[in-house]
Order: structure tokens, then sequence, then C-alpha cells
């Protein structure tokens, strides 16, 4: 089973008072990339969730959001009176310095200036059961986003499937030109050798020589290590603990260096048409296995 490194997971956890969502998203990276966002009053959190969330995510570029809404009925804070005052008095002295017009709307200008609410402080037990609550949503969060790639990895694995056996069926069509690629050749040499105009040879000595040509371009290692690697891919597709993404890039990386030297000792165009297809599947593999956790 293979998980994709794609998803999102969200949840929401509620105390007496506030409800909070927790957002997860990821995409694919070589290594886990983890970038948190909590409201300032509770990012003390952060501490607690970024190994809970590591150990969970593994890899991926990773973004956390955690957003808090009110919805008890008292207000969560109050205005900073004299501040407000301290403000408004700065303003109107600033304008008759300035000889500068009336703001239209004091509102709107006080409530802009900093430090002009004070955000209610929640007492320790009403804390703890925030804190709870959040980190409640961002375990459920991180189930649904783990569900989410599983959904997305069975996915891959159907694509994979299809490709690997693609590749099989392609090295089952090399075998009949295999058998008639030798003699071909060896036919060709000899009628090259018959046209040269050589003095007389040790035909012995040639027919040895000939032999250990053709042996380097000899397919038979080269298919037998690349079926090889394609179930071994299947294999580690099947194992259950996930994680395969790493091993599955070596493996295909393993099986491109097995289709290349096919190519290059084919010596024969129906071969090196074959190779061509295999190399397009193979190129389609490694692209999503980038993909795969």
């Amino acid at each position: 089973m293979i998980y994709s490194m794609t998803g999102f997971g969200r949840a929401e956890a509620t105390t007496a008072t506030k409800k909070f969502t927790v957002e997860l998203r990821t995409l694919n990276s070589k290594q886990l990339d983890l970038s948190i966002r909590v409201p300032g009053q509770w990012r003390e959190l952060e501490v607690t969730l970024r190994p809970m969330l590591a150990t969970g995510l593994q890899r991926g570029k990773a973004e956390c959001g955690v957003t808090a809404e009110n919805t008890g009925t008292e207000a969560g804070g109050d205005f900073n009176m004299p501040v407000l005052a301290s403000y408004k008095e700065k303003v109107e002295q600033m304008r008759r310095d300035l000889q500068l017009p009336e703001p239209a709307d004091w509102y709107a200008t006080l409530l802009r200036l900093p430090e002009v609410f004070h955000v209610r402080m929640a007492d320790a037990e009403e804390a703890d059961a925030e804190g709870e609550a959040i980190t409640r949503a961002a375990k459920e969060a991180l189930a649904n986003l783990q569900d989410f790639r599983k959904r997305e990895g069975a996915k891959l694995e159907v694509f994979f499937k299809g490709a690997i056996e693609g590749i099989g069926a392609l090295l089952k069509q090399v075998e009949p030109l295999e058998k008639e690629r030798v003699p071909k050749i060896k036919a060709r040499l000899e009628e090259q050798l018959q046209r040269l105009a050589m003095p007389e040879y040790d035909h012995e000595r040639l027919e040895q020589e000939m032999i250990f040509y053709l042996e380097k371009l000899d397919v038979t290692e080269e298919k037998t290590r690349l079926r090889a690697h394609l179930d071994y891919f299947m294999e580690t597709m099947e194992l259950p603990e996930g994680g395969q993404g790493k091993k599955l890039g070596f493996i295909a990386q393993e099986m491109g260096r097995e289709i290349n030297t096919l190519g290059s000792k084919a010596n024969h165009a129906g071969i090196q048409r074959i190779v061509v297809q295999m190399k397009d599947l193979l190129e389609q593999i490694k692209e999503q296995v980038l993909n795969v956790l």
C-alpha cells in the first residue's frame, strides 16, 4: 500500500466559548518541511503540535493553520479607554497644529491604532480546555489528511501497476526479435568481410573473435535484471507500512540503467523502438514516484 504526499485534512473542536478549526495541507518534498500558524495567545502549543504532526506526516511540504472563533455571549476583550482618549487628544492636537480637517469617522480612525483593544486572557482551566481542543482538532485533521493520502495513493498504485505491466509486456516482445538479431549481425559481419580484399586469414580465430563480439551484444542479463526490478517494484508497493517513495525512486533508477543498456546493445531497429516505449513509460513512473510518501 502506498500513500500520496499530497493531502488535505480539516477538523473542528469547540469549548464553552470558542470554536477552533485546524487545516492541514501537504505537497511533495524530499524532506519534511512543516509550517505551523497558531494565533498568538496559543503560540506555545506549537511545541506540542510540531512533533505530533511530524511523526504522522513523515515527508512533504506541509502547512498547518489554526483559527479561532468566539462563540460565547460575551466579547473576548475590552476597549482600552485611556489609550483611546489619549489617541483622540493627540489627533485633535495634530489637527489644530497642522490646520487639518476633523476626521470624518472617528471610530475608523481610532480603532485602527495599536493597543486600543485588550484581549481577555483565559483563566487556567479555560486555557487547558482550549489547548486540549486545538490538539484534538489537530489529531483529527491529521487522520483526515492520512485518509486523503491513502485514497490518492490507491490511484497512484493503479497507475504504477499499469505502467510496470506495460514495460513487462514490452520486455516479452524483445525475445522473438532477439532470436533473429544474432544471426543477422553475424551474417552482416561475414558479408562485410567478404567485400574486403583481405589476404588469407585464420578462420578459426575469426570465429572466436566473432563469438566474443556477439557475447558483448548479449542482453540476457539486462533482461533478467530488468524483470527482477519490475517484480521488486510491485512487491515494494504492497508493503503495508507505507513510506516507500524513496525506495521506489531508487528501483526506477535501476530499471532505467537496464533499459538504457538494452538499447545500447540492441543493434536492432525493432528492439530499439521497444526500448523507446519502455523509456516513455519509465519517465511517467519517475514523475509520479515523486508524489509517493
